[in-house]
């Protein structure tokens, strides 16, 4: 059984409906019933659902992969190129222009419903019938209303578009799981695995823009040799493995491993997925293209402002509930994420928007209840225990002109020397381990000045309260870290430039009191508020306030001196970012939903700092235990002053002072920053 398999029966039960739906479509497209204001709008969204339908004949077909590259551009031009940068001041997509020319009324509304409509163009190219069809007929439906001579019913506009969500939530829901979790799902394995690598026509078969940064790196990877390939797939299997045997968890259980990864690096997963399949893993995919504009992506975050509301998150919760449970076993089976991450796209810094659609005060309280019963559900399924992960990235041509030797660095970078770095990350812990609390201190401008209480050990011979993190799930090497004790963890956070899930902050500013943050800046726009309602929806995801869910020294200088010799620090992931020094991260611990494992650092202690006043309630209240968030924020060598170490008797020792490594034993540390 196949994808085509699993859709067979929808696809079939969709026929007709889509025959229809499409007819009313073309009509549309050549009719002028609507008022005037609106005739452009209903018109070029019935010419691109048009676009939709001849692709999905095509894909039903199998004849999409004989188009010739030019061919192939085009089509995928024909779809992005409204929602480009240089195309978006005057695209329906943009709510701005949607409002200027759509008017406040309906402006929003129908931005929102020609972004639904452009959520159908990867459905086509895999064939999804049913869900191009529904979404064709709220497009109709919504017409309807605008065609009506006694006038447009706004309300009933509105009802149209709730319904069409609460209804076919099952739809949405259902492929979402199943792409976690089933294999027979195998559109992406297909590809991949099947596939002329050599001929680029295949990355337009996914139906996601294709950039320079996809054309690129599969042009590149196309001319590196078989073992340089396989090198890079067996140190990123071998993360995912080891996580397994490093924490006690038994793959042997697991069926599965979802694949994420960046389209152009097919060549380096077709040899992962061998490497798991030797493992006897099964493989689910997830691939993802560069944004054809992240400012679009942006101004379309909140659209489900629109329809949000209690009634449809319980529906939504109870639809996720049945799928997975429908999908148990398979779900069971999933042994958890292994994710390529890519870096060195132009840093985004988004526009704040009036016309854009934004969740309001209750509706984001019940986006944080959504992602917390979403997070239980999940992990109730596919058990938080018995999984594990890994990541690791590399860098795409947008980086420059040095991206050739900027991917050979990283590749260096993804491969040092663990037992290096486990034995001198080790001296740190030592000294840590000694701590009541660690006092961190900025220069240069960094204002940051802050006390974070550390676990108190009860046997320091058996225990410690940080993790030696060596190059396994988290690849690169490079940290040691801790679950901090909330109470006594108080001060200033200052990071003058950051990059947080890929939005950009300047002097982003967050303070603690026990634990908690109190207040949080920075000076990305003009007004107080708008840079405040910035931090809160992309940092503290809507919460009132999050906890200080760790406290970690990146160790990586390696890494850190790459950032600074090709200008890219700014352009870092945070997987390697946050080896450049210490981080601080906002939210979940990192051993969020595996407080009660036991694991131990190399040198045989048992690792006990594992949970905060808020994880510790996971046997009473999972809801108020976990807050589905966890973010990095790092501040670099240059802007970092000292740590040191505070013990119970009042002495300090320094773990670094003026920037650099000062305990004996881990000068090797500084060479790169001294180089």
């Amino acid at each position: 059984m196949g994808y085509r398999d699993i859709y067979k029966e929808s696809n079939e039960q969709a026929e007709e409906r889509f025959s229809l739906v499409m007819e009313r479509i073309a009509e549309i497209a050549k009719e002028t019933d609507v008022p005037e204001t609106f005739d452009d709008y209903f018109k070029k969204t019935a010419e691109f659902l048009l676009q939709l339908k001849s692709v999905l004949e095509k894909a039903e077909a199998d004849t999409l992969i004989d188009a010739s590259l030019t061919e192939c551009e085009k089509r995928n031009a024909v779809f992005y190129d409204d929602i480009k940068a240089e195309n978006y001041g005057k695209s329906y997509g943009n709510p701005t222009y949607a409002v200027e020319k759509l008017g406040e009324e309906y402006g929003q509304i129908l931005s929102a419903l020609y972004a639904e409509c452009r959520k159908r163009i990867t459905d086509v190219y895999a064939a999804k019938k049913m869900n191009v069809t529904i979404t064709a007929e709220l497009f109709v439906e919504i017409y309807n209303y605008f065609e009506d001579k006694e006038g447009i019913d706004k309300t009933a506009i509105e009802q149209a578009i709730y319904w069409y969500f609460h209804d076919y939530s099952e739809i949405f829901i259902g492929d979402s799981v199943r792409e976690i979790v089933d294999s027979e799902e195998d559109f992406l394995y297909q590809i991949v695995m099947n596939s002329d690598l050599n001929d680029l026509r295949y990355l337009y078969q996914y139906g996601q823009h294709i950039g320079k940064n996809e054309t690129g790196i599969a042009a590149f990877l196309n001319g590196m040799s078989d073992e340089e390939i396989q090198a890079m797939a067996d140190t990123y299997t071998e993360g995912y493995r080891i996580g397994f045997a490093a924490t006690g968890k038994d793959l042997s259980k697991k069926t599965t491993a979802q694949v994420r990864y960046p389209i152009g690096f097919e060549r380096m997963v077709r040899a992962a997925v061998k490497n798991l399949e030797k493992l006897n893993l099964k493989v689910t995919m997830r691939a993802c293209s560069s944004a054809a504009n992240k400012q679009y992506d942006y101004d379309h975050k909140e659209d489900k402002a629109l329809y949000y509301d209690k009634a449809y998150v319980e529906r939504r919760l109870e639809v996720m509930k049945t799928s997975f449970e429908e999908m148990k076993k398979l779900a069971n089976g999933q042994a958890g994420p292994a994710v390529i991450e890519v870096f060195g796209e132009i840093p985004f810094s988004p526009e704040t928007k009036k016309e854009v659609l934004k969740l309001d005060e209750k509706q984001q309280q019940l986006s944080v209840y959504d992602m917390s019963m979403s997070g239980q559900i999940t992990n109730q399924y596919i058990i938080g225990e018995e999984r594990s992960f890994t990541i690791i990235a590399y860098p795409v041509p947008e980086i420059g002109e040095k991206f050739e030797e900027i991917f050979a660095e990283t590749v260096k970078i993804n491969t040092l020397d663990y037992t290096l770095y486990q034995n001198m990350q080790q001296k740190i812990i030592d000294v840590l381990d000694q701590a009541e609390k660690v006092h961190i201190t900025g220069k240069n401008g960094n204002k940051t000045d802050l006390y974070v209480s550390i676990w108190p050990l009860k046997d320091a011979t058996k225990e410690s309260a940080f993790e030696n993190c060596v190059a396994d799930v988290n690849i690169p090497v490079g940290e040691v870290f801790t679950s901090p004790v909330l109470k006594g963890t108080t001060g200033k956070l200052f990071v003058s430039q950051v990059y947080l899930n890929e939005l950009k902050y300047l002097n982003l500013e967050i303070d603690f009191e026990d634990g908690m943050i109190r207040d949080y800046t920075c000076t990305n726009f003009e007004k107080e508020e708008e840079c405040r309602k910035y931090i809160k929806e992309n940092v503290l995801m809507n919460h009132e306030t999050l906890p200080m869910g760790e406290f970690a020294i990146g160790t990586n200088t390696t890494a850190y001196r790459m950032a600074r010799d090709f200008d890219i620090a700014d352009k870092l992931p945070i997987l390697i970012a946050e080896k450049t020094g210490p981080h601080f991260a906002v939210g979940d611990t990192c051993y969020s939903h595996e407080e009660d494992m036991v694991t131990y650092n190399p040198d045989g202690k048992q690792i006990v700092a594992r949970e905060n006043d808020f994880s510790k309630l996971r046997s009473e209240d999972m809801s108020k235990a976990y807050f589905n968030c966890h973010t990095d924020i790092t501040i670099p060598y240059d802007e970092l002053d000292k740590i040191t170490v505070i013990r119970k008797d009042g002495t300090t020792e320094d773990i670094i002072s003026d920037g650099r490594f000062v305990l004996a034993g881990i000068e090797e540390l500084n060479k790169p920053l001294d180089r």
